[in-house]
């Protein structure tokens, strides 16, 4: 066999010895590679190399004070409904005080917002109906006079035979019909508010007291005033001169959606707020559903009577009402401090397994309440969580690593 020339020889051992050199080359790049993604740690202070949908963060002894820690629990959550409305007075505990017969306001005896007590004077009228009546009660008052003094004369006379039997039994006919004459006389005076006492001095002097007095028909505040001096009154044509209302309970009427209608029944209670008082809540209940529905709002009336004892609520003041519609729920919760809403809008939290190292995770929530919120999905109890700096940890992930 012939051997190949010397210089064939060298060119094969070169090239053997640069492909040698390239495999060797390529299985340590390779090699370091994987090194470093399984041997680098986390930066502290910075995301780690986590997957995307977990990132992690490890923080120093100082980035730690800026946060708190918790254990996810559970938490009694009431189930309410919050909607907006508005204040006004009680329709069925306010009165239109009306005059019981027509005339002209002489004289009135409380102003607008003024605290009456039922039978108290709300004000006068000139009233012609009561000057006939009194009139009448004063000729009565002088024809039982007249016939009582006749009914005398004629017993004096009888004892001496100076009248006939049909003369005196007359006389006693004449003074009871006088005296039933009187009797209705003072009765249809009563009607118009007159007392006995009243009655009785305007008899002796013969002059009548034109001024009926209207009094107010229950106790409460005078919430409407429309009948000045001189103004010709008449029973039921309106405005009424006066209106008085029990203003201890206030109706709340709130608007809701249609769709929430069927979660709402009477007898439930009601929390309300209004901006006058914004640390307090006004307590209630709802008294009637409204049967019908807006058809441009698609919204229903849902009335609620609220006590409010020292009259501090006012009508037309804008409120907030929240309604429960169901027993309180017990749910897995945590505080919301600990819960960030992320730019797309997913609702994030941070858990930790040793207080040093966290992970953030996708969770869902569900009701609210002050400082809790419900967790629908993502944790589970007994788990570590931050409770307070959620959004510093989520703010870390968007800044550059440090050296």
């Amino acid at each position: 066999m012939k051997q190949a020339p010397l210089s064939e020889k060298k060119a094969i051992v070169v090239i053997a010895t640069v492909a040698a050199i390239s495999v060797v080359i390529g299985l340590l790049s390779l090699s370091g590679g994987r090194a470093a993604d399984t041997n680098t740690p986390p930066v502290k202070g910075s995301a780690s190399s986590s997957p995307p949908s977990a990132p992690t963060l490890e923080l120093t002894a100082t980035q730690l004070k800026a946060i708190r820690i918790g254990t996810v629990g559970t938490y009694l959550f009431p189930v309410e409904k919050e909607t907006v409305g508005s204040i006004s007075f009680a329709d069925d505990l306010s009165v239109q005080v009306f005059p019981s017969y027509q005339g002209k306001i002489i004289k009135c005896l409380a102003e607008l917002g003024d605290q009456v007590k039922r039978g108290q004077p709300l004000y006068t009228i000139d009233s012609p109906d009561l000057i006939q009546a009194e009139s009448n009660l004063i000729g009565a008052a002088a024809a039982l006079d007249l016939t009582s003094k006749e009914l005398e004369r004629a017993k004096e006379l009888d004892g001496n035979s100076g009248v006939s039997q049909r003369e005196y039994e007359q006389a006693i006919s004449d003074q009871q019909t006088a005296e039933g004459a009187l009797k209705a006389a003072r009765d249809a005076v009563r009607v118009f508010g007159k007392t006995d006492a009243e009655m009785d001095q305007m008899i002796a002097s013969r002059k009548i007291d034109p001024a009926l007095v209207v009094l107010s028909p229950i106790s409460g505040e005078v919430t409407s005033f429309e009948g000045p001096q001189g103004m010709l009154v008449q029973p039921g044509n309106p405005p009424a001169p006066f209106t008085v209302t029990n203003v201890s309970i206030k109706w709340m009427l709130a608007n809701v959606i249609e769709s929430d209608i069927p979660l709402f029944h009477l007898e439930q209670p009601v929390e309300v707020k209004v901006m006058a008082y914004p640390d307090r809540v006004f307590h209630g209940k709802v008294s009637k559903i409204y049967a019908s529905v807006d058809p441009d709002t698609h919204r229903a009336t849902i009335r609620s009577e609220i006590n409010d004892p020292h009259n501090e609520l006012r009508p037309g003041m804008l409120a907030n009402f929240i309604i429960r519609v169901h027993q309180p729920m017990d749910a897995i919760a945590m505080p919301a401090n600990g819960v960030v809403r992320e730019p797309d809008g997913t609702m994030t939290t941070w858990v930790t397994t040793d207080r040093r190292h966290f992970t953030q995770r996708l969770v869902k929530i569900g009701l609210r309440t002050g400082e809790q919120v419900e967790i629908l999905d993502g944790l589970r109890p007994g788990e570590q969580v931050v409770t307070d700096g959620a959004v510093f940890l989520s703010s870390m992930l968007e800044a550059p690593p440090s050296d």
